[in-house]
């Protein structure tokens, strides 16, 4: 099965068609603004169909799909995932999202008493979360470089990186793209540093995949972990995990089933009964960035992104979080004048939400207040000129400003 998306070009030009354009193309709310495409995507309607196309098939026969089809396909599709991202489709597996991958990374991790797993200030909660756990069951501990929260350059990140590694530093867990502050890392450079002290890399490239061009084994890390359903158009659910082969024997997912003892590929592969149909759509997914533009969609979002967070640092006087080398597709402000606790800005989340339309992650960070937008093809500049008119207004009547 496979799907086309339709052509994202103007016959006449090169142009991109974008905004609204080719809003129709999804099922978002045509009354809404939506700036979040960073967190859950958007699926386009021929991506839907395809997942529809395979549920349709897989019920028409699911013992004979799940016991003589899916073993093959899960390899064929893993194929696909290494024809996009790099790599052989042997190093490649699928999970349900860079969260679940992560849990089984570390959850194969054997750590001693005292022992550290080096992560930094812009971590985001989920994977901070599973280390700390982690490291409290085995008596190990969790260490936090204090990366700033307004970058300037790429050299304060490895500097403050480079400061907390040590002698005890058992696993270095570094985001790719960072979630709060929407940041690229420079992560060549950190995993050089971490692998010239013997030290092993996980990298959390969950916003990566059709963000940013990619070609996941020259990044040089052990282990890396990407979403396809955020920029890459997939349904929710098409996680991706890469370890590199001297690693794979000792990786295993967070869920043991008939697999485990077959080795890396097969222990993801089959976990137990689950819905497989948003791996089956990762073609379907990506030939729709393609029909998007592909690397020219990656450069356009990009370039929306810098006007549109230039659009709101005016109208309110946010600071953004990196220069424009270190961004992409999505961009974040810090409100430095409105110090802010975490319910306050999940309620101004909720405001615009359900109030006044607006889809925009807002949060608390560094005790101030974030917003953080993203933009994708259906996007366009009046987008941001609305949540820059609402935000203020809504701030100012949950009392977050005068």
């Amino acid at each position: 099965m496979s799907s086309h998306s339709p052509s994202a070009r103007s016959p006449s030009t090169n142009r991109i068609r974008s905004g609204r354009e080719v809003f129709g193309e999804f099922e978002l709310a045509p009354d809404r603004v939506h700036l979040n495409h960073g967190s859950f995507g958007a699926i386009p309607r021929v991506v839907a169909a395809e997942q529809e196309r395979w549920r349709a098939h897989i019920e028409r026969d699911p013992t004979g799909f799940y016991t003589y089809e899916l073993p093959d396909l899960m390899r064929a599709t893993a194929a696909q995932v290494a024809a996009r991202l790099g790599g052989d489709a042997k190093d490649w597996v699928l999970c349900e999202n860079a969260t679940a991958a992560f849990n089984g990374v570390l959850a194969s991790l054997r750590l001693k008493p005292g022992d550290e797993i080096v992560t930094t200030s812009h971590a985001y909660g989920a994977i901070l979360k599973a280390m700390q756990a982690l490291a409290a069951r085995q008596e190990a501990c969790v260490v936090v470089a204090q990366v700033p929260p307004i970058l300037e350059n790429e050299d304060e990140v490895v500097e403050a990186v480079g400061r907390a590694l040590g002698p005890r530093t058992r696993l270095l867990v570094i985001d790719h793209i960072t979630s709060a502050t929407a940041v690229i890392f420079p992560v060549r450079r950190l995993v050089d540093l971490a692998h010239g002290m013997g030290i092993p890399v996980f990298l959390d490239g969950a916003h990566a995949p059709g963000q940013i061009a990619l070609d996941v084994p020259t990044v040089g890390a052990d282990w890396y972990t990407g979403n396809a359903h955020k920029w890459l158009f997939t349904p929710r659910g098409c996680g991706l995990l890469w370890t590199t082969p001297s690693r794979q024997s000792e990786t295993f997912p967070a869920v043991l089933s008939h697999g485990t003892d077959k080795g890396y590929s097969a222990a993801f592969d089959w976990i137990g009964t689950r819905d497989v149909t948003p791996w089956l759509c990762f073609e379907a997914g990506a030939r729709a960035h393609d029909g998007f533009g592909g690397p020219s969609l990656i450069e356009h979002n990009r370039e929306l992104a810098k006007e549109g967070v230039a659009i709101i640092a005016e109208a309110l006087g946010g600071v953004v979080s990196a220069p424009p080398a270190m961004r992409a597709a999505m961009a974040s402000l810090r409100f430095g004048d409105l110090p802010v606790d975490a319910a306050a800005a999940a309620a101004l989340r909720k405001s615009l939400q359900q109030r006044h339309q607006i889809t925009a992650p807002v949060h608390a960070f560094d005790g101030n207040l974030w917003l953080r937008i993203s933009a994708q093809v259906y996007n366009e500049s009046t987008d941001y000129e609305r949540c820059a008119a609402t935000f203020r207004m809504a701030a100012k009547a949950l009392g977050l400003v005068p």
